[in-house]
């Protein structure tokens, strides 16, 4: 399925559900937002989208914790969880999806290399879900669009009979 084909169906499966839904994204800078956005009816279900690139606007915009960051990173488990919390507890989404990583071309380490993302998504009265994936380093639009496809895939689980039971 093709982003624009996943963002359709995730469109739908939150309307289905009554649903809204609101994204927290750092590396893909508005991305998940914007194709969804890209769709007619989208304000149907769609409530924001959090851009919060820097760890100063995590902090501000999605109340993550600065101990977190220091702790851990900004391409975390915790940070992508507490991006996901925090935009379930500041928009009138019942589904947040969230995404922090390293898109490149710079930024890598052994321990983070270029291509790590972590997936953060909340669900109204369902425990926070986070997943690490380990893009192949395509590029910069190649690691972005992948994260994308991703982050909508994983919202379309979370809403499905089969991702619920498995939450």
């Amino acid at each position: 399925m093709s982003n624009n084909e996943l963002a359709n169906a995730l469109l739908q499966a939150c309307q289905k559900r009554g649903v809204m839904l609101a994204t927290a994204e750092s590396c893909t800078g508005g991305m998940i937002i914007a194709a969804l956005t890209d769709i007619a009816g989208s304000s149907a279900v769609v409530d924001r989208g959090f851009i919060t690139y820097s760890n100063e606007a995590k902090v501000d915009m999605l109340g993550v914790s600065a101990a977190t960051l220091e702790a851990h990173g900004a391409v975390s488990r915790e940070t992508a969880t507490e991006m996901a919390t925090g935009a379930l507890a500041r928009s009138r989404a019942g589904l947040t999806l969230a995404v922090t990583g390293i898109a490149g071309p710079g930024g890598g380490s052994a321990e983070k290399p270029i291509g790590l993302v972590w997936f953060g998504v909340a669900l109204a009265d369902r425990p926070v879900v986070a997943e690490r994936q380990l893009f192949t380093d395509g590029g910069r639009d190649f690691i972005r669009r992948e994260t994308v496809r991703h982050a909508l895939e994983l919202g379309l689980r979370a809403l499905t009979d089969v991702g619920l039971a498995s939450w």
